[in-house]
Parts: structure tokens; C-alpha cells; sequence
């Protein structure tokens, strides 16, 4: 008795399951009109991303509303030409955010986070407070208080070392716009260091990524931070040393009424 053969699937059906490009088709040499205007309507909106207005006064405003006390700091990017061109200036604090800091230093804490406009101001500007929104309450279940907040210009990740080093944070949390790409312009980032200091490399960070509507909804991203911060904190470490072994089912919302953060130090 023969095997049936198995069913063949249409590009049809592997459209259904990827946002990618496949299967698109073409006319004589080149694609059809309707992909091809939708690469260029895509391709527009990754640019737009790159290039759109931070709103670091709102998104300040809104993680006061949170309980948090947060402070607007800049890199040495001078504008969105200097940033892109010199990634270096990025990561480096400009002298007035130094002093601020430096100023109201207030005794070291134990997780800080940035909230910085990275490559997709777009992104950070539509998801940022509500994946802070939802982790606040993860953490204070863990006994875990946000000590700092803070909202970064003209960011890169790196520069999340330098704040941590000078507020004295034992971890960072950085959430950043993420590179657009053609099927998600607005995803956000969040990267974890523990032991933030000046000349630490990517493998001594943990990410969560691609956090958008159509990617990692808040609640799932939220869960994932917080355990990356509960078990690095508790294992004094982060990076390549640190699996995300957090697992199991999508986590259900934590409910809570708590928005205050204690800011003592365990």
C-alpha cells in the first residue's frame, strides 16, 4: 500500500504565517505593481521611523504618572545627522547630563531604567511607557523597586553604562527603538546589563526583542524583563552567562493597585 503523498502547500499559505516578502511574483523582469508599491510604502515607513520626533516631555510625564522620579538626560549627538553618523557620540553622556546626574546622586540603587529613542523614536514613543507600565508591578512582586528612571536623547545602548555607573545601579534596563525594519518599524528593544560601567561589550547584556503589535505584546515582554532581572540580580550577572529559561505558557497580567516605588536598597 502506497503512502499518500503529503498535501502540498500554496505560497499562499506560507504568506498567511510570515510578514516577509515571499512569493511575490513578477511582471516580465520586474515585480508586480502592488508589491512594489508596498516595498516603497514600507520602506518609507522604516525611514519616517529613523527620522521622527522623540517625545521625551511626554513619555517623562508619563512615567511620572507611574510613581517613578525620572530626570531627561542627552548623549553627544547634536542632532539626528550626528547620531547617525557617529554611533560613538551616542553612547557617550554630554557634560550637563553628567553634572545633573552626578548632582542628585543619591546613593546607589538597585535597577534603574532608560528609556532612550535609539533607531525607532516611533517605536519607543508608541510602546515604551506601557511595557514599563507593565513591568512595574513584576518586579514588585519580586520585592524589586525601579530606584531611577530616566529618558534618554540621541541614545545608543552603551550609554545606558555610563548613567548606571554614575547613579550607581547594580542592574540597567534600556528600552530602545529598535533598527526598522521593512515589516516592523516601530519594534521595541529592551536591553539588561548588570554592573553597568564604561567599556562593556554586547555579550555582557541580555535582550528582549522585537516588542510591537504584530511581535512580543507588553505583558509577555514584561514577564521575560522581569525574570531576566530577578535572576540576574540574584545570580550577579547578565549576558552570555544568563539563559532566558523563564518558559512555560504566555503569562497571565499582574494585577495590582501599587504605583509608588521604594527606593531602599536590598
Amino acid at each position: 500500500m502506497k503512502t499518500p503523498a503529503p498535501s502540498s502547500r500554496s505560497l499562499r499559505d506560507l504568506r498567511r504565517l510570515t510578514p516577509a516578502r515571499v512569493g511575490l511574483g513578477r511582471a516580465g523582469a520586474s515585480l508586480p505593481t502592488d508589491a512594489l508599491l508596498d516595498f516603497t510604502l514600507d520602506h518609507a515607513r522604516a525611514r519616517d521611523a529613523v527620522h521622527a520626533a522623540f517625545d521625551a516631555a511626554g513619555i517623562r510625564s508619563s512615567l511620572r504618572e507611574l510613581g517613578l522620579d525620572v530626570f531627561e538626560v542627552a548623549s553627544r549627538a547634536r542632532g539626528r545627522k550626528d547620531y547617525l553618523r557617529r554611533p560613538d557620540l551616542g553612547r557617550m553622556l554630554d557634560q550637563a547630563s553628567q553634572h545633573l546626574l552626578a548632582g542628585h546622586k543619591a546613593g546607589p540603587c538597585q535597577l534603574a531604567v532608560v528609556v532612550g529613542d535609539g533607531l525607532s523614536p516611533t517605536a519607543v514613543n508608541a510602546h515604551a511607557v506601557h511595557v514599563v507600565e507593565s513591568l512595574v508591578p513584576r518586579l514588585a512582586a519580586d520585592g524589586i523597586a525601579i530606584g531611577q528612571a530616566l529618558v534618554a536623547t540621541g541614545a545608543r545602548v552603551a550609554l545606558g553604562d555610563e548613567i548606571g555607573a554614575i547613579i550607581g545601579a547594580r542592574m540597567i534596563v534600556m528600552l530602545i527603538g529598535e533598527r526598522p525594519g521593512l515589516s516592523a518599524p516601530d519594534s521595541l528593544g529592551a536591553y539588561l546589563t548588570f554592573a553597568p560601567g564604561p567599556g562593556l561589550t554586547d555579550a555582557e547584556r541580555n535582550c528582549v526583542s522585537n516588542i510591537h503589535g504584530a511581535g512580543l505584546g507588553y505583558d509577555e515582554a514584561a514577564f521575560r524583563i522581569a525574570w531576566l532581572v530577578r535572576e540576574g540580580l540574584a545570580r550577579g550577572l547578565t549576558g552570555v552567562a544568563l539563559k532566558d529559561e523563564s518558559g512555560g505558557p504566555r503569562p497571565r497580567p499582574v494585577i495590582t493597585n501599587a504605583t509608588s516605588c521604594d527606593k531602599s536598597e536590598t
